[in-house]
């Protein structure tokens, strides 16, 4: 069962992707906020009390790769978790995904128990 009080955000512009993430971890015990581009993303971690973060690479203005970089870039928030999640699968990706300092990589379509499972495994 999840650890009560961590905080996971979730940017994904796809309604639909973001209502069924938030529901499957919401069910386990986590708070879920949602951010539908980067720059609202970044705009909410300025709060500084997010856990993990799952993030879409394909997005809105700012890509998902940029918003991890700048993450990691902030000494306030480079030691939190980002999972990258995308229908992208090419090792190309993959690369530029560990060189921006993702923790871990999820394709999309994705099953339920595997973002379970990398969100209980890096928190």
């Amino acid at each position: 069962m999840a650890i009560l009080n961590k905080k996971i955000m979730i940017v994904e512009d796809e309604k639909c992707l973001l209502k069924l993430a938030t529901i499957i971890l919401t069910a386990r015990g986590y708070e879920v906020v949602g951010a539908a581009d980067g720059l609202q993303a970044l705009k909410i971690m300025e709060r500084g009390d997010i856990d993990l973060i799952l993030l879409d690479v394909m997005l809105p203005g700012i890509d998902g790769f940029e918003v991890c970089r700048r993450i990691k870039q902030n000494d306030a928030y480079s030691d939190i978790p980002v999972v990258m999640l995308t229908a992208k699968k090419n090792q190309t990706d993959l690369d530029r995904g560990n060189e921006v300092g993702a923790a871990w990589y999820i394709t999309k379509p994705f099953k339920s128990s595997n973002v379970i499972e990398t969100v209980e495994r890096l928190l």
